[in-house]
């Protein structure tokens, strides 16, 4: 695994499905001036993953009010991407989620991220993206372990934070 942190985000171009549920091409470099909190998740139509697309996507408001694009990237094609978004959660799907959900079938995506599993998934990695496209931080959990997103949202106030007063956050550090 790479540590990409203090280092420009590799940029990709994608097959996704859309917020709006239509196929379509995805750039990163297209979100340069944006924040953007760039997951991935090992694949489609499993037991912890549909948790965490849900939670990305319940949190989508506070996410946009920081400024913030929540980009998901797995190893499943756009078109089980689009079955899985179609499927209603309580059917074990994940509903119209409100972000990109980025195919990478070739698996380029996630080894230019270093964080391609042996097993050919990728592992539950977040990636938190400035917007000169320099990545700011990094957290990879192994297959098992869902993400938190009150910390990564509490991550993306610290970042602005530093950004706009040139102070450090301590641990802990909570906004206001």
């Amino acid at each position: 695994m790479s540590v990409l942190v203090t280092r420009e985000a590799p940029d990709f171009g994608a097959s996704a499905v859309m917020p709006d549920g239509t196929i379509g091409e995805f750039k990163l470099s297209n979100l340069k001036g944006k924040y953007v909190a760039l997951f991935f998740w090992p694949l489609d139509f499993t037991f912890v993953c549909p948790t965490e697309i849900i939670a990305h996507d319940n949190r989508i408001d506070e996410f946009k009010q920081r400024g913030v694009e929540v980009v998901g990237v797995s190893i499943d094609s756009e078109f089980t991407h689009h079955a899985w978004r179609n499927t209603p959660p309580a059917q074990g799907g994940v509903g119209p989620v409100k972000f990109p959900m980025i195919a990478d079938v070739k698996h380029e995506i996630c080894r230019s991220y270093g964080i391609e599993h042996p097993a050919g998934v990728a592992l539950r990695a977040t990636f938190l993206i400035d917007r000169d496209g320099i990545v700011r931080h990094q957290v990879v959990n192994d297959l098992p372990l869902g993400r938190n997103i009150d910390e990564l949202i509490r991550l993306v106030d610290a970042l602005q934070f530093t950004e706009k007063y040139g102070e450090v956050c301590p641990a802990g550090w909570q906004k206001g």
